[in-house]
């Protein structure tokens, strides 16, 4: 199976350009669909998390408060790197449990959808080729305030805490610029992406 990896940074439209690829035919690898399932109330995660931050990084309905880790771990380096330690290992497991169900189904191409994938250093290695979605910081800011309600100065400290665009452009095999297109532009650029990867 060819294995790409999908990446961007927020607000780049790399969602969009998943579901274009699996309307193709591809397996999709949701490395954030893993993370939110360990972290939901119940998950695998959230003992370890409290154990490792406390009570007041769990929220009341018993998953992980997110909004409030955020803030702490964009802040705090130490304290991203400690939640990661507690969440990769989990979302490792549900990852294989995927590649193994889209391996049985004869899936030719699997796309990992990975927004840390330039920062983790290790996820370069494990796939094909990079595909990186990319557009404009200014349009970042503007789509994911549009759909998240998060202040300007939120997205902002969101996108300087991911890998600067240029070092995810560098570690690209193809990119797909996502930026003054409309969505049939942009599936044009997916077809063409996807015709590359014998899709």
């Amino acid at each position: 199976m060819l294995r790409i990896g999908l990446t961007g940074g927020i607000g780049s439209g790399k969602s969009t350009v998943l579901a274009m690829l699996v309307e193709r035919g591809a397996a999709a690898i949701d490395a954030d669909a893993h993370s939110r399932r360990v972290t939901a109330p119940g998950g695998a995660a959230i003992e370890p998390i409290r154990q490792a931050f406390g009570d007041a990084f769990i929220a009341p309905d018993g998953g992980l408060d997110r909004a409030r880790m955020r803030e702490h771990a964009y802040t705090h380096r130490d304290a991203r790197a400690r939640l990661e330690a507690i969440i990769h290992p989990l979302v490792g497991q549900g990852i294989q449990r995927d590649v193994d169900e889209a391996r049985s189904e004869g899936r030719r191409c699997l796309v990992f959808d990975i927004p840390l994938l330039v920062e983790s250093g290790r996820w370069r290695r494990e796939v094909d080729r990079v595909l990186v979605v990319d557009c404009g910081a200014h349009t970042q800011v503007e789509r994911v305030k549009a759909r998240s309600g998060l202040s300007e100065a939120q997205v902002e400290a969101i996108i300087a805490a991911q890998a600067p665009r240029a070092l995810r452009l560098a570690a690209a095999d193809l990119v797909i610029f996502n930026d003054g297109i409309d969505l049939a532009q942009l599936r044009t650029l997916v077809d063409e992406a996807a015709k590359s990867f014998g899709l």
